[in-house]
């Protein structure tokens, strides 16, 4: 292989491959990136069996071919070549870099052992601007399971129906879902997507109306965005059953503003920092949303404004759970509803907008 390319270029395509290789692999193999060179492109792969992410560039190739380079090695150097033309060619088990009056050289394995790339077929699928689907999985991939405890939960449920696609995501404490409109699709369809996956979809995605279609076909996804392709494999097995859990009928609401709560809830996780459940207790009154938090470290005791319907109510919750989502919602105020201090509260946005809402579980509180 013997090619020449814009440093930007190649550093920009190796950071977006490498995203797909997993650190927790157990093949050395995978640690790699595959560069493949050829008609004026240069294509770099990265997988580790379940995110396979490939993208390219615009090349001088004089010579094609193949070849396998240390993945994190590779994307370290060419970080801090941004502003060079750079010849690469590849002769054997190394690559030789050069680039101004100098050179480096990596060693490199044989491409002859990486694993031949999974593929998505174009026949079931759905399309969306590039804005709301970014929106809709900034809104709800944060609240996946981290765990292997239940892998589906480490998912994000896409529910296509009608002219709306409906984002799922749940860890056993909280939910978050978002509905958005769709420009189209090829009928109803559902797949649970693991969120590193949604997740990099949207980072490659900008605030526009451009479309990006989403391919579903045999257990994979794929999404094409521009010069990059990004698949992945589905989660097999039961979501759970989320409408169930979501009641439709609350004895008390309570509507403040988003900015003034979410800074008070940071300020309580300061204190509570040493205790994982994030203890914060709220009492509500008809004008007044108490917040109290006590710990080792010290106490915190503020009052917020708030327009209240329904009789009062003191309830805790785990604050990171709400400023996690108040990070996201976009929305001036939120309405919190509420039944009793056992049950799970619902937050949804106030101004208009009902595409999204988060389900909260309390925390017992003595």
């Amino acid at each position: 292989m013997k090619a020449f390319c814009d440093g930007g270029d190649l550093a920009e395509a190796v950071g977006k491959a490498i995203r797909a290789i997993s650190t927790k692999s157990n093949n050395p193999i995978l640690d790699n990136i595959k560069i493949e060179a050829s008609e004026g492109t240069l294509t770099f792969t990265a997988t580790d069996n379940e995110l396979t992410v490939t993208t390219g560039i615009v090349g001088d190739v004089s010579d094609g071919g193949t070849t396998l380079v240390p993945g994190k090695l590779f994307s370290d150097f060419t970080r801090k070549l941004t502003g060079e033309r750079i010849a690469l060619e590849s002769s054997g088990n190394k690559l030789v870099l050069r680039y101004g009056d100098s050179g480096s050289e990596f060693a490199c394995a044989d491409p002859e052992d990486y694993p031949v790339p999974m593929s998505v077929s174009d026949g079931s699928g759905f399309a969306l601007t590039k804005r709301d689907f970014r929106d809709l999985i900034n809104k709800v991939a944060f609240s996946v399971r981290q765990d292997d405890v239940r892998p589906i939960l480490k998912g994000v449920l896409l529910e296509i129906g009608g002219s709306t696609v409906t984002a799922v995501a749940l860890d056993g404490f909280r939910l978050a879902k978002c509905v958005k409109p769709i420009t189209s699709s090829t009928g109803d369809m559902s797949a649970v997507v693991p969120a590193r996956c949604v997740n990099e979809i949207a980072r490659l995605l900008d605030d526009s109306d451009e479309e990006v279609n989403i391919y579903i076909s045999k257990g994979r996804v794929r999404a094409d965005i521009g010069h990059t392709t990004i698949m992945s494999v589905l989660y097999e097995g039961e979501f759970v059953q989320y409408r169930n859990i979501i009641r439709t009928s609350f004895d008390t609401s309570v509507t403040v503003a988003a900015e003034q709560l979410y800074d008070s809830l940071e300020r309580a996780l300061l204190l509570t920092r040493d205790d994982r459940s994030n203890p914060v207790r709220f009492d509500i009154a008809e004008r007044t949303m108490r917040i109290t938090s006590a710990s080792g470290r010290g106490n915190l005791d503020e009052h917020l404004p708030v327009v209240t319907n329904g009789p009062d109510i003191t309830i805790a919750f785990n604050a990171k759970y709400f400023t996690e989502l108040l990070r996201v919602c976009g929305a001036d105020s939120v309405t919190i509803k509420f039944n009793s201090p056992a049950d799970p509260c619902v937050v949804v946005p106030c101004g208009g907008e009902d595409d999204f809402l988060y389900l909260v579980l309390p925390v017992r509180i003595a």
